[in-house]
C-alpha cells in the first residue's frame, strides 16, 4: 500500500508539471494577443480556484467505485429507496440485533457537487447524521447506517442526497459482534496521539484496557526550534512531551498510567530495525540512541530496560512481554492495507512476531485507519458526524465491521483528549491558514473550533469503525 501511494504521489507531481508546460505557452499568448495585466490576473484567479477546489490529495478518480469486501457469512439484504429517499426491503426479513450496518449504494454528484462537497443526510431531528463524499462522485460508495436498524425495521429511516443522487436499487450489509470493550484490550498505538484519533470511545468504555505507544514521534520539530533550540534539542524536547502525552492523556479516558507504556522507539527507524534486527538505530533527528530516557514512568519492567538498544530484537521481546503481563483477547492496530504510514505498518508486524515469541494468542483484531494512502480527507465532511466507509479502489481483505457508537458527551471528552496532544496544537502555516479561509468561502467547507489541526476534523465522529479480523491468520498483519 505505501508503494501505491509513492506511485500515486509520483504521477500527481508529474501531472502538475505537465500542466504547468502546457500552461506557460498559454499565458504567453495572453500576453502577446492581450493586455499585458492579463496574465497576473488569471494565475491569480486559477491559484484560487485551485485552492477551492483542485488542492485535495486525491490520488483516484471519483467516478471510481469503492471495492469493499465482507466475510462470506455476512448478512446481505437487497434494498430499494423510493423518490423520497425511503428505504424498504426488497426481499428477506430484517435481522433481529445487528449493531454495524452498512448501506453499499450508487452516489452521483450533479454539477453542484463538482464545487461543493456532495453528502448524504440520514434521518431527521436530532439523530439527522450526515456522511460526506468526493466533489465529482459517480460511482458505488458506503454508508455507515449504524444504530439505524429501528428505523429500518419500521420504514421511517430517511436518506437524501445533497448535490448529488442516489441509486434507487442498493446492498444493505448486517454485522453482528461481541461487545469488545468486556473484554481485555490492547491499543497499540505507533505515535502518541494514535490512540485517541481512532480508539478514544473505544478504550474510555472499556473495563480492562491497556494503551502501548511504540515510538517517541520525535520528528519534524520544527515548531520547537523557535524556543533557540538546536535541531537535536527540539527533536528530544518533541520525543518527551509526546512521550509524556501518551501515557497521561488516556488518564481523561479513565486509564490508568500504570496500564499505559511508552515504549520509546525511534520515529520512521521501526522498518530498517526489522532489517537488520541486531543492530540499533538512533533518532533521526535528536541523535539518541537509549530508549530509556523516556521510560521512566513505565510500571513494569522490560526487556529492553537492560541495555536501552532500539533494536528490533529488543523491540519484540517488549511486546511480548506486554502480551504475557496483559493477556489481551482483543489488540486494536492499524490496519496494514488501508493505513500506509511505515510505523503502522511495521507495528503490525512486530505484533505478529512478539505474538509467536510469548505463546499468548489474541483472538481478535481490530483494525483503524489513521492516514489513508489515496485522500488524506477522509473521513469527509465537517466534525460531529458519522463516518462513512473509507475509499477502497484496489480490493481489500474481507473482513467484518465494527462501528462503535460515541454519544455528544465522549465527542467532547476526545476532542479535549486531542487538545492535550502536543503535536496536534502547531498553529497552521500561513498557506493552509489562507486556503481553509478561500474554502470557506468559495466551498462552504467548515472546521471545528476545538483545534486547527485536521484531524480535530477527522478523528471527532459519532462512530469509530474497526475491520474485525481473528487472529487465526496473523500472516496477514
Amino acid at each position: 500500500m505505501e508503494a501505491r501511494k509513492q506511485q500515486l504521489v509520483r504521477r500527481h507531481r508529474r501531472n502538475k508539471r505537465i500542466l504547468m508546460v502546457v500552461a506557460l505557452p498559454i499565458l504567453v499568448a495572453l500576453d502577446w494577443f492581450g493586455s499585458w495585466g492579463t496574465a497576473p490576473v488569471v494565475l491569480v484567479l486559477a491559484w484560487i480556484a485551485h485552492e477551492a477546489w483542485f488542492s485535495d490529495h486525491l490520488f483516484y478518480s471519483p467516478r471510481d467505485d469503492y471495492r469493499h469486501a465482507f466475510v462470506p457469512d455476512s448478512l446481505s439484504l437487497p434494498i430499494l429507496l423510493d423518490r423520497h429517499g425511503q428505504i424498504t426491503l426488497h426481499e428477506g426479513v430484517w435481522p433481529e440485533t445487528a449493531d454495524t450496518l452498512v448501506l453499499a449504494i450508487h452516489v452521483r454528484s450533479n454539477w453542484l457537487g463538482r464545487c461543493l462537497d456532495p453528502h448524504v443526510l440520514i434521518g431527521e431531528g436530532e439523530d439527522l447524521d450526515r456522511q460526506d463524499f468526493e466533489r465529482g462522485v459517480n460511482g458505488m460508495r458506503f454508508l455507515n447506517l449504524s444504530a439505524c436498524l429501528p428505523l429500518l425495521r419500521t420504514g421511517q429511516l430517511k436518506l437524501s442526497g445533497r448535490f448529488c443522487t442516489l441509486g434507487r436499487e442498493a446492498t444493505l450489509y448486517c454485522f453482528s459482534n461481541p461487545d469488545y470493550t468486556r473484554q481485555r484490550v490492547m491499543v497499540l498505538a505507533p505515535h502518541a496521539d494514535d490512540a485517541e484519533l481512532a480508539a478514544f470511545g473505544l478504550y474510555s468504555r472499556s473495563q480492562d484496557v491497556s494503551i502501548v505507544t511504540l515510538t517517541q514521534g520525535e520528528i519534524e520539530a520544527d515548531f520547537y526550534r523557535r524556543l533557540g533550540l538546536s535541531d537535536a534539542a527540539a527533536a528530544r524536547l518533541k520525543g518527551r512531551l509526546r512521550s509524556w502525552s501518551s501515557q497521561t492523556v488516556p488518564l481523561w479516558g479513565g486509564v490508568e498510567p500504570s496500564r499505559c507504556v511508552q515504549l520509546g522507539y525511534y520515529c520512521m527507524q521501526l522498518r530498517q530495525m526489522e532489517s537488520e534486527p541486531s543492530m540499533p538505530f538512533a533518532s533521526r533527528e535528536s541523535g539518541d540512541s537509549d530508549i530509556r530516557s523516556v521510560r521512566r514512568f513505565n510500571a513494569m519492567k522490560l526487556p529492553a530496560d537492560m541495555d536501552g538498544s532500539p533494536t528490533w530484537h529488543n523491540l519484540t521481546a517488549d511486546l511480548a512481554a506486554l502480551l504475557q503481563h496483559f493477556k489481551p483477547e482483543v489488540v486494536v492496530l492499524p490496519h496494514p492495507e488501508l493505513d500506509p504510514h511505515p510505523d503502522h505498518i511495521q507495528t503490525g508486524r512486530a505484533l505478529r512476531q512478539a505474538i509467536e515469541q510469548s505463546g499468548w494468542r489474541p483472538d481478535v483484531q481490530l483494525l483503524y485507519a489513521n492516514h489513508l494512502a489515496d485522500n488524506d480527507r477522509w473521513p469527509m465532511g465537517p466534525a460531529g458526524y458519522g463516518i462513512a466507509l473509507p475509499p477502497c479502489i484496489e480490493p481489500l481483505p474481507a473482513d467484518k465491521l465494527w462501528c462503535l457508537q460515541l454519544d455528544d458527551s465522549v465527542l467532547l471528552d476526545k476532542s479535549q483528549a486531542l487538545a492535550m496532544q502536543h503535536d496536534l496544537q502547531t498553529p497552521l502555516p500561513f498557506k493552509k491558514r489562507l486556503r481553509r479561509l478561500i474554502q470557506w468561502c468559495l466551498a462552504a467547507r467548515r472546521w471545528p473550533q476545538a483545534g486547527e489541526d485536521e484531524f480535530f476534523r477527522k478523528a471527532v465522529r459519532r462512530h469509530e469503525l474497526f475491520w474485525v479480523r481473528p487472529f487465526e491468520n496473523t500472516e496477514t498483519l
